[in-house]
């Protein structure tokens, strides 16, 4: 799966595991660790043997605690924008995935860290996890698209609460608010992530991809999202995978669907 110096990578099953390894530094993105988050993307995109991705943190204490500050404040107008504009790009990878993925949020999601969690399609969160938009502390604002998703997932008024005081909230009211899909004890964590998925990828392959596409051309102004849904649903009854299912159903048997 390639080498990386900031990130681990498992392939178990057709789900590939992407832990972010600075335990130490409680897992910050620095320049480096986001570049290699697009690479590690990349290869997700590229492998057909993997079919559903988890991103997590290492230790106990942090999914991640938002950016590293020191390369923070190096920043001016200028390469700020291209800072923010390359963090955006590769996390609309994620967004944009048509394969699941899963952020597994163990401790604090703040900052860049509740951005990631959030371009993810789902959150798994343990009962201690702690999400946060805390950049106005800093004098900022969130960069890699914070301000845009939070509202879409628990709506403008708590978004504005959250990012104009900086206030953390727990996994319990991530989880009351919709930012949150479920709430677990640590141990549970990632074999929750892992039950989630392989429910997913025991589906048609085309069609789990074209529901994630459906779906986000809700939030695209330039699209029409009841148009997309029509050529989607074209497409899938186009697909193997609907003869397949249908046929399946009708003769009640479980289906075998191949992703064409």
């Amino acid at each position: 799966m390639g080498t990386y110096e900031n990130l681990l990578l498992q392939l178990e099953e057709g789900i590939l595991t992407i832990t972010i390894n600075r335990a130490d530094k409680m897992n910050a993105l620095n320049i480096d660790t986001v570049r290699e988050i697009k690479a590690a993307m990349q290869q997700v995109y590229d492998d057909e043997n993997v079919k559903g991705v988890i991103i997590t943190g290492a230790g106990e204490k942090a999914f991640v605690a938002g950016a590293d500050i020191a390369e923070i404040a190096e920043l001016s107008e200028v390469n700020a924008r291209n800072f923010a504009e390359r963090g955006q790009e590769i996390f609309s990878m994620i967004e944009n995935c048509n394969k699941p993925v899963i952020a597994a949020v163990n401790g604090f999601a703040l900052g860049g860290g509740c951005e990631l969690a959030m371009a993810c399609h789902m959150r798994v969160a343990t009962n201690n996890a702690k999400f946060g938009q805390p950049e106005v502390n800093l004098g900022l604002i969130p960069g890699y698209g914070g301000t845009q998703r939070l509202p879409l997932l628990i709506g403008r008024s708590k978004a504005l609460e959250m990012m104009m005081t900086g206030d953390m909230i727990s996994a319990d009211e991530a989880r009351m608010l919709g930012l949150a899909n479920h709430v677990v004890v640590p141990d549970e964590l990632i074999a929750t992530c892992r039950a989630i998925l392989k429910k997913i990828l025991s589906k048609a392959p085309l069609a789990i991809g074209l529901v994630i596409e459906c779906v986000n051309a809700v939030f695209d102004k330039e699209e029409n999202g009841y148009q997309t849904e029509a050529n989607s649903f074209a497409r899938c009854c186009a697909s193997e995978d609907f003869v397949e299912g249908t046929n399946a159903f009708l003769e009640k048997r479980k289906p075998v669907f191949k992703g064409l």
